[in-house]
C-alpha cells in the first residue's frame, strides 16, 4: 500500500477519481457483452491504491480480480467480498502453495513445474483445488506450450487432483486493432481451449475488450483501461481519466540571457526568463526523459520544462504567467484535463502504463 503524505507537507497532490474508475468498469462490462468483467489490481491497482480502488469496484458488482504476485493477492483478499475470486497471474511460487489454500486464491498455472506443485498440494490437502490454465499463443512470455498441453492430457490422473476453472491467454498486440497477431492468437487459443471442453475462457485484456465479441469469451480482464489509459492509442479515448496530479512551486526567480538552468546546463536562457521550481522529480515517477520536452499547466496554459528533471524538482519556464500565480506555494498541474496520462506518455516516448505505475509515494493522495 502507498501511504498518503499529509497535504501540508507534500510537494504534490495526486487525486484519484474513484467515480471515474467505477464508470470505466461499467463501460468495459457493457462492451464485453455476455462476458463477465474482472478487474486487474496488480502493482497496487496500477499505482492508484488497491485499498481504495478494489472496494469501489466491488461496490459496482465486480467479483473477479487478478493480481500478478501472491503477496498482492493476500493484501487484496480482505478488501473484497468473501465470494470474490482472486487469480494470481504468476502462479504459485515454489513452496508457497499453502498460502493459496489458506487465503482462498486461485493460481494461474503457466508451466509443467507449477502444475506438478499444484497437483502435489491437492494431494496433501486431499482437495480438488481450483486453478486456471494459461496457454502461450504467441507471446512467448508465460503459459503452457502446445507440447505441455499434450503431456498434461496424456496423464488423466490430473483430473482427479485439481479442478481447472479457467483457460486463458494474453494478446501481444491488442492495442493495434489491425495487427495480424490478434487473429492468429485468437485462433490458437480456440484450438487449445477446445481440448478442455466446457472450460470457461478468458482472452480479452483492456484493449481486446474493444476488439469485438470474438475476443470476449467468458471473462474479460481489463487493467489499465479501468484507470483511463486509452485502449487504442491514436483514437478517441472512450474512458474517463481517473488521475490528477498537482505540484507546488518551491521557488520562482528571474534568469538573464546566457544563464544555465539545471543539471548539465542543457537549458540556457535566450533572454530574460522567469523560472519556477516545483517539488517533484524522477524520484516521484516523473520521467527524466521529459527533460526539455515535457510540460506542466497553469490555469490551462502550458509551461515547458526548462532543463533537466532532477530527483526532487523540476524547473519550468513560466515567462508570461502573472507573477502572482508563480509565487512559492502556488500550484501547477501535471495531470489534468489538458494533459492526460497518455499525453505525458507520448512526450516521454513510453506508454501510459509506465507513467501511471511510476507515480510515487511522496504525494498526498486524495480520493473522490
Amino acid at each position: 500500500m502507498v501511504a498518503s503524505v499529509d497535504t501540508a507537507r507534500a510537494g504534490a497532490v495526486l487525486t484519484v477519481d474513484l467515480a471515474a474508475v467505477r464508470a470505466n468498469w461499467r463501460l468495459l462490462r457493457r462492451t464485453a457483452g455476455k462476458a463477465a468483467c474482472a478487474a486487474v489490481m496488480k502493482a497496487d491497482a496500477y499505482g492508484l491504491g488497491m485499498d481504495m480502488v478494489a472496494p469501489a469496484l466491488a461496490e459496482e458488482g465486480c467479483r473477479v480480480f487478478f493480481t500478478a504476485h501472491l503477496e498482492e493477492a493476500m493484501r487484496l483478499r480482505p478488501l473484497v467480498p468473501d465470494d470474490s475470486t482472486i487469480y494470481v497471474l504468476h502462479g504459485p511460487p515454489p513452496g508457497a502453495t499453502a498460502e493459496f489454500v489458506e487465503h482462498g486464491l486461485v493460481p494461474v498455472l503457466n508451466d509443467p513445474a507449477q502444475i506438478a506443485d499444484w497437483r502435489a498440494a491437492c494431494r496433501r490437502h486431499r482437495q480438488r483445488l481450483p486453478a486456471a490454465l494459461q496457454f502461450d499463443t504467441g507471446m512467448s512470455r508465460m503459459g503452457l506450450a502446445p507440447v505441455d498441453v499434450d503431456r498434461l492430457l496424456a496423464d488423466p490422473a490430473w483430473k482427479d487432483e485439481f479442478k481447472p476453472v479457467l483457460a486463458m491467454s494474453h494478446l501481444a498486440c491488442a492495442d493495434d486493432a489491425g495487427h495480424p497477431m490478434n487473429r492468429a492468437q485468437r485462433e490458437r487459443f480456440a484450438v487449445l481451449r477446445a481440448r478442455f471442453p466446457g472450460l470457461p475462457g478468458s482472452l480479452a485484456n483492456s484493449s481486446a475488450v474493444f476488439l469485438g465479441p470474438d475476443y470476449h469469451h467468458d471473462l474479460a480482464r481489463p487493467g489499465a483501461a479501468l484507470y483511463g489509459i486509452n485502449p487504442h492509442p491514436g483514437k478517441d479515448n472512450p474512458l474517463r481519466q481517473a488521475v490528477g496530479l498537482r505540484a507546488r512551486i518551491v521557488q520562482s526567480r528571474m534568469v538573464a540571457a546566457g544563464d544555465a538552468v539545471g543539471y548539465g546546463a542543457r537549458y540556457v536562457a535566450d533572454g530574460p526568463r522567469r523560472i519556477a521550481t516545483i517539488g517533484i522529480g524522477y524520484a516521484d515517477g516523473w520521467l527524466r526523459f521529459l527533460s526539455g520536452r515535457g510540460h506542466a499547466y497553469i490555469d490551462g496554459v502550458p509551461v515547458p520544462i526548462a532543463g533537466t528533471v532532477s530527483m526532487d524538482s523540476i524547473t519550468l519556464d513560466v515567462t508570461g504567467i502573472p507573477e502572482g500565480r508563480v509565487a512559492p506555494g502556488c500550484e501547477v498541474d501535471l495531470l489534468c484535463a489538458q494533459q492526460t496520462v497518455d499525453d505525458v506518455a507520448r512526450e516521454a516516448a513510453t506508454i501510459g502504463y509506465e507513467v501511471l505505475t511510476r507515480l510515487g509515494s511522496r504525494f498526498h493522495r486524495r480520493y473522490r
